[in-house]
């Protein structure tokens, strides 16, 4: 098998000597060239033709949104968002998962190390590499919601849970799949690999979407029926029961499946506690994480389902699952919604 073409495009030139001596290290990945702004990448596609791109979004002369548009309507490919874990670096990735973008990664820098990100960049590259683009391009935009959750709903106990797991592609799949539930859902918990700050924007774009409330769990917070909580980046996110009411637990700890947030740490945990009272699906995702987890959700007693390999932009973390025996049936991804609700 061939290696993994790789075009580097970062006005930073610092980035890009890191990100080119990273990959020059890594099997089965190579650098084919850089550029350090979108006028100069676009020659560089043409005529070098990678497989995967790495793109900056705050650029000088044409800002990597811009870029990433043009990207998706002449020349579709996958590419990684590379951007600061700022506030506004984190609504910008977002913006560019939502245009098409495959995958995330944060600039290395004093909050977050090279080394940090050394860990990550082989493994998104290899997984946006797989990428199925056409199931990763926009989709047509949701129905806008008709109402929000009553102060009551917030206040009443859940008696199930639905906990949900994604990773690449997982942004737009769980966009699909929470903008379809109603007030009236039992609590959902959610675990989609994303770098710290990212998930903060991610979270407030959902809850400006959604019927239901969707907010970054904090420590303690209570899973509520018309609510989804997502787990912050950087943290673990565990579900809870203390009697009649479920909560969660969120705290650092090692990577799991190399990752943080884990979904096999939630589904471990709502297997414990919530048992045959939950419903748990797995999403597009890279890797196996969330497979372990949703097995022993199933033994438990919860009902299990997976995305089927032809919604997926990524149809690993789901295959695994199934292959495991974790999952009950898979579905596409538009139907994924409906099915958790004839669950319960």
């Amino acid at each position: 098998m061939s290696d993994i073409r790789v075009l580097v495009v970062d006005d930073s030139a610092v980035v890009r000597k890191i990100f080119t001596e990273a990959l020059s290290k890594e099997p089965g990945i190579e650098v084919v060239g850089t550029a350090p702004d979108p006028y100069v990448a676009r020659d560089k596609i043409v005529s070098l033709k990678p497989d995967v791109i790495t793109l900056d979004v705050e650029m000088p002369r044409m800002d990597g949104i811009t870029f990433l548009r043009k990207i998706m309507k002449y020349y579709p490919l996958p590419v990684i968002i590379v951007s600061s874990l700022t506030t506004k670096g984190g609504k910008m990735a977002l913006e560019a998962m939502e245009i098409g973008a495959v995958e995330v990664l944060s600039k290395p820098g004093s909050s977050y190390s090279v080394g940090d990100m050394k860990q990550q960049l082989a493994d998104k590259i290899r997984a946006a590499a797989r990428v199925n683009v056409s199931a990763a391009r926009p989709q047509a935009a949701s129905a806008p919601p008709v109402s929000r959750p009553s102060t009551r709903a917030l206040t009443e106990t859940t008696n199930k849970v639905v906990a949900i797991g994604a990773s690449t592609g997982g942004t737009e799949a769980l966009k699909a799949v929470l903008t379809r539930f109603p007030v009236t859902m039992p609590g959902i918990v959610v675990v989609q690999h994303m770098p710290p700050n990212f998930t903060t924007a991610f979270a407030e774009r959902l809850n400006g979407l959604c019927e239901i409330a969707v907010k970054e769990a904090e420590d303690g917070d209570a899973v509520l029926p018309g609510r989804a909580l997502i787990a912050p980046g950087n943290f673990h996110m565990l579900l809870k029961r203390s009697g009649a009411r479920y909560y969660v637990n969120v705290k650092t700890g090692p990577m799991v499946c190399h990752q943080r947030p884990a979904v096999d740490v939630l589904f471990n945990s709502t297997a414990q506690y919530a048992g045959a009272n939950a419903v748990g699906a797995i999403l597009t995702g890279m890797g196996a994480d969330g497979a372990k987890g949703l097995l022993k959700m199933r033994e438990a007693g919860a009902r299990t389902i997976g995305q089927d390999e032809a919604s997926c932009v990524v149809y690993g973390m789901p295959k695994e699952a199934w292959k495991a025996g974790a999952v009950e049936k898979q579905y596409p991804l538009d139907r994924i919604a409906d099915e958790i609700m004839n669950l319960l």
